[in-house]
């Protein structure tokens, strides 16, 4: 705010008396400053999985032998002999394997941040002038 008045001179056309009047200035300042701010982030992660095995193994083996052998002997004293055989083996083996899994994961973040923040600044400076009166050698300075 400024003000300027110059009030009475003083001056009545035949005396001495002088008078400056009155000057006023003044200043005012103000800021405010506000900052908001917000940041958010999420990620979301999931997984599935699931296994199976399985062997087999199985092996055989069968012989089979069958014979029949015969003899004889004529020339004086006779000799006769017969004989019947019969062979079998048999060899088995067997494996069984089954390996199962199942399963999951899964894994969730999040993040936020905020931040507010309010400034506020209020300057001011008022001077008040110099009056000076003159009245017959009277003289007189003020300030403030």
């Amino acid at each position: 705010m400024s003000d300027y008045d110059t009030g009475d001179t003083g001056y009545d056309g035949g005396g001495h008396e002088v008078d400056y009047g009155q000057y006023d200035a003044g200043q005012e300042h103000g800021s405010l400053d506000q900052l908001h701010q917000a940041q958010g982030s999420e990620a979301d992660a999931q997984s599935q999985f699931g296994v199976y095995e399985e062997d087999h193994h199985n092996a055989e083996s069968t012989d089979f032998a069958q014979g029949h052998h015969v003899e004889y002997d004529a020339p004086a004293a006779v000799h006769y002999e017969s004989d019947d055989y019969t062979n079998y083996s048999h060899d088995a083996t067997s494996d069984d394997h089954v390996f199962a899994a199942e399963g999951s994961e899964s894994s969730h973040q999040a993040q936020f941040s905020e931040l507010s923040a309010l400034q506020e600044r209020f300057d001011a400076a008022f001077a008040e002038g110099t009056q000076f009166h003159a009245d017959g050698g009277d003289a007189q300075i003020a300030s403030k």
